[in-house]
């Protein structure tokens, strides 16, 4: 059964096929290629997980066994900029949670949502292995350390304010 690929979609397939004939004999490459297609399409809905799973000849149902169970995989569309509140023992005894609903706060988005301007999505992340530093948030590669809610805004603020400049610039 073949898959039925839009003209919209052809570009993100065509490096899809490319990740994939790169991987494809390599051992442990399904999550590599999951990896990848994820920086390809910003998320995994079905039908690129299907069309990995036909691709490489793995059923849909591991495909997404290993999409569902990993934290780092999304089947939902997410925002430019990922933010991670840690939640770990130690971040969580040093405030982590009100660091948490500050962000929700500030951005008016729950855990697991993305903004409707699909700049931010929120997640609340298990241990990140930077104790000494907690309570720790991170935005994509970006860690922040021993935070305060009232550094929140501020922070939030930068990365709109970078969005807008290269809205501006393009």
């Amino acid at each position: 059964m073949g898959i039925r690929i839009e003209k919209t979609e052809a570009e993100n397939f065509h490096k899809l096929d490319q990740i994939i004939n790169r991987y494809k004999a390599q051992e442990g490459m399904l999550i590599r290629i999951l990896q990848k297609s994820q920086e390809v399409f910003g998320y995994l809905p079905p039908k690129v997980q299907a069309y990995i799973s036909q691709e490489v000849g793995i059923p849909i149902s591991t495909v997404n066994g290993v999409v569902s169970f990993y934290s780092l995989f999304s089947q939902e569309p997410r925002g430019k900029y990922t933010i991670r509140v840690c939640m770990g023992t130690a971040c969580y005894v040093k405030g982590a949670q009100e660091i948490l609903d500050a962000v929700k706060e500030e951005i008016q988005i729950g855990v697991g949502e993305t903004s409707m301007d699909k700049l931010f999505t929120l997640n609340a992340s298990r241990c990140i292995g930077a104790c000494g530093l907690a309570p720790v948030m991170t935005i994509n590669d970006d860690v922040y350390e021993r935070l305060s809610p009232a550094d929140i805004p501020s922070i939030l603020y930068d990365y709109i304010k970078t969005h807008k400049k290269a809205k501006v610039t393009h």
